[in-house]
């Protein structure tokens, strides 16, 4: 089945009045949860996550997606209209977003941010349509070694890629590894740091801790919060929107530029918000408008927003073609994939076309539907941002609690969940990022697979990682982004030694 026919195909299954509602459905609640303070898109889509157990694949992938773009959406509102991005790569969109809604212009900022975010998310969809079957083609010759230099790659590039302390990128990394190894050996069948506790067994199930960790951790943190400034107002009406549209040529340059840049970062670690700022940096630079960044300039919104849903759609590439995410989201995705029974990686799109093609079908019509729900619903949001979080932290805390229990119908998975909670405000506090983790967690089985099949291939020689020349480069590669921040911090000391 050729790229167009599955395509379409893929749109005939999302078009169906179930997929239709369940689309709607997770566009609305990652729009409402995205805008809420200490949540965000993984936080929505964890708390979504229990509501697909009882679903199809290709279903439950629908409603999950969509869920993920109405909450990459709905971090431009909180960012321009009440200057408190919700997720680290909507920084960017407060520069000039917010200088632009204290002016009164906050629903033009919006009605461009939108339209950009539309573009950017179009853009990346196209190349995932047109990139993801000859990707996935090339990791189909992958061997162990070469998957496990794969997952090496991501997790040094959270290292040398990382905009926090490196060092906390590697403990919540370990974290992660040591949580995954819990329970049974998969090639011995002999249990494992489960304290001879039976209900340790099975593990640590990726939904319990995820409602925990982005759920209850971020009704923790909004809870501690000190109050925001109150949200600017703002009406979206059709002059505006129309008016936006009229001055869109104008931006041409920018948003396809913050498109390019988006779809090159989005399959690294961390690409989403290199290419946040590198838009909005690059834009800066090349505009007339340029030293008026900063004080409320329509280009600087456009810049990091295109570049943002560009790199969040096209985080769906790796995720696809080998089963790696490289973000939160993606990794929630992941998460979810397996927990219904479906393995990503280079054959999903030979053995699950409808999920693969259902799911690059709502990249389309999801960015679309999202886009017009977000214009015509601002009002709404904006209202949400007003209202104080305690009456929708019960709601986020129950919601989490019910979805830890329908697991495995166990009550200890709540108090798990609740523990988990703790476990990542705390971290969040101590400005730990959660991400390296939630990967570890999800892939460390499959890290740990991988190696082993490559040490009994070599009879136990690490040189096996570097017997191919893909192999070889991507270990180099890893290696070099683990060992980048000591060798920048010794560049660094060298040069302050040599200033007078």
């Amino acid at each position: 089945m050729g790229e167009p026919s599955a395509l379409l195909h893929g749109f005939s299954a999302v078009l169906s009045l179930t997929h239709l509602l369940l689309m709607f459905t997770g566009i609305l609640l990652g729009l409402v949860i995205g805008v809420l303070p200490g949540l965000g898109g993984a936080s929505a889509m964890a708390i979504a996550l229990p509501l697909t157990i009882s679903l199809p694949p290709a279903s439950a992938v629908i409603l999950i997606s969509c869920v993920y773009w109405g909450a990459l959406f709905a971090g431009a509102i909180a960012a321009i209209l009440r200057n408190a991005p919700r997720e680290p790569w909507s920084v960017a969109t407060t520069f000039d977003g917010h200088p632009l809604a204290q002016q009164g212009l906050g629903a033009k900022a919006l009605a461009a941010a939108f339209t950009a975010s539309f573009a950017g998310a179009s853009f990346a969809a196209i190349l995932l349509t047109l990139l993801g079957p000859a990707f996935a083609s090339f990791a189909a010759g992958f061997g162990p070694p070469e998957f496990f230099a794969v997952y090496l790659l991501v997790f040094c590039g959270f290292v040398g890629l990382g905009q926090g302390s490196p060092s906390k990128a590697i403990a919540s990394m370990m974290l992660g590894f040591a949580l995954a190894v819990v329970g049974g050996d998969a090639a011995t069948g002999q249990l494992r740091m489960t304290f001879g506790l039976a209900t340790m067994a099975r593990g640590f199930d990726f939904l319990v801790v995820a409602m925990g960790l982005f759920g209850i951790g971020g009704v923790l943190w909004a809870m501690g919060e000190r109050p925001a400034l109150r949200s600017k107002r703002a009406r979206m009406t059709p002059r505006i929107v129309l008016q936006t549209w009229a001055e869109w040529p104008r931006y041409w340059a920018t948003s396809l530029r913050g498109g390019l840049l988006g779809c090159a970062l989005g399959i690294v670690p961390g690409g989403v918000t290199a290419a946040s700022y590198m838009s909005y940096a690059i834009a800066q630079r090349l505009s007339v408008e340029g030293k008026k960044f900063g004080s409320g300039q329509m280009e600087g919104v456009v810049a990091p927003e295109t570049a943002v849903h560009a790199a969040g759609a096209s985080a769906l590439l790796p995720v696809l073609a080998l089963g790696v995410p490289t973000t939160t989201a993606t990794a929630i995705l992941v998460g979810g994939l397996l927990l219904w029974g479906v393995q990503p990686g280079p054959l999903i799109f030979v053995e699950q076309k409808d999920l693969v093609w259902g799911l690059v079908a709502s990249a389309y019509l999801g960015n679309l539907a999202a886009f017009m729900l977000a214009l015509t619903c601002l009002p709404l949001f904006a209202k949400l941002l007003r209202v104080p979080f305690a009456v929708f932290a019960p709601v986020v805390v129950v919601a989490c609690a019910i979805g830890a229990y329908t697991v495995r119908h166990e009550i200890f998975d709540v108090w798990l969940m609740l523990g988990f909670g703790i476990v990542g405000y705390v971290l969040k506090k101590l400005d730990y990022p959660l991400t390296p983790l939630v990967l570890a967690l999800i892939l460390g089985d499959r890290v740990e697979a991988s190696f082993r099949e490559s040490m009994v291939l070599s009879q136990g020689s690490p040189l096996v990682f570097f017997s191919s020349g893909l192999s070889a480069a991507l270990t180099a590669l890893a290696l070099t982004m683990l060992l980048w921040p000591l060798v920048a911090k010794v560049m660094r000391a060298r040069e302050a030694a040599k200033a007078p």
